[in-house]
């Protein structure tokens, strides 16, 4: 898993349907922050989970187990839980015009809880990192704040084929090798000496995140090609040189880079979604 929303969406969606204990969930939750809270953003929030209102009270990592228990509600054998991510332009799946939308897009991540998509809740979460005075060094968290939002009308959000998102990955991850290979050929002045091994790098850190047992091969071979390529655009990003490109190679491969991060969301969004269906199908 790539990101805390994807983790949080996996497990706690096996612990709801009864293939995964809480240990499960506060292990996949440690590997992002050794510690978690939960606050509510409004009273309408506070209402329908339970968390304390309105003096904000940061509960910790089994309350936010148990506000998602009470916000999914009865299990009634099928996900109540949808991972979201959002960037500016492509807010599908967010109420317009809220606070919720907003935060949601700032983080690129979110998680909507609730069958009824007029008394939805909707949870975001933000790194607390320590202060530190060397801008250069970059510390590991110490917490993610989960924010509690109600979600009064969520628009409808397509779910997108998984078959149809593997095939797109196989073109994009040819396409995203070839555009590596040509800006580390005309990026001569770049200060990254092996960008095929920073990509491996970026890859093997998304492998401490693992999916719950139940999740099909299918859908963790295409995360595994999503993280392929979301590695090699983040590696690339490093080689642009600053300003106008100067060579044709390079601009051909910037031109060919810009649309697969839209790739990535939506084979992202495929795989997790058939995983959160498989909790249900034993």
């Amino acid at each position: 898993m790539w990101c805390p929303s994807a983790s949080l969406s996996v497990w706690v969606n096996s612990w709801l349907a009864g293939v995964a204990a809480p240990d499960d969930v506060l292990d996949a939750l440690s590997q992002w922050a050794p510690k978690h809270s939960v606050t509510a953003y409004d009273s309408v929030a506070a209402g329908s989970t339970g968390l304390p209102w309105p003096d904000l009270f940061h509960s910790g990592t089994m309350s936010l187990l148990q506000t998602m228990r009470t916000a999914a509600g009865p299990p009634a054998g099928s996900p109540t839980l949808t991972l979201v991510l959002p960037v500016p332009g492509d807010v599908r799946g967010l109420p317009a015009g809220t606070q919720f939308q907003r935060d949601a897009i700032t983080v690129g991540e979110a998680i909507i809880i609730g069958r009824d998509p007029a008394n939805g809740v909707g949870l975001v979460p933000e790194f607390d990192y320590e202060d530190l005075d060397d801008p250069d060094f970059e510390p590991d968290p110490i917490s993610l704040a989960w924010t509690v939002y109600s979600v009064p009308a969520a628009a409808p959000s397509d779910h997108a084929d998984l078959g149809e998102a593997e095939y797109s990955l196989r073109s994009a991850v040819r396409s995203a090798a070839d555009a590596l290979g040509a800006l580390r050929a005309g990026a001569t002045a770049a200060d990254v000496d092996d960008p095929r091994g920073m990509v491996e790098q970026l890859l093997e850190a998304t492998r401490l995140h693992r999916a719950p047992g139940h999740a099909p091969e299918r859908a963790l071979r295409v995360l595994e090609n999503a993280a392929h390529v979301d590695a090699i655009i983040t590696v690339s990003s490093g080689l642009m040189p600053i300003g106008l490109q100067t060579s044709s190679e390079m601009q051909i491969a910037s031109d060919t880079l810009r649309p697969l991060a839209s790739v990535v969301r939506t084979a992202r969004l495929a795989a997790v979604r058939t995983i959160l269906d498989s909790a249900w199908q034993g």
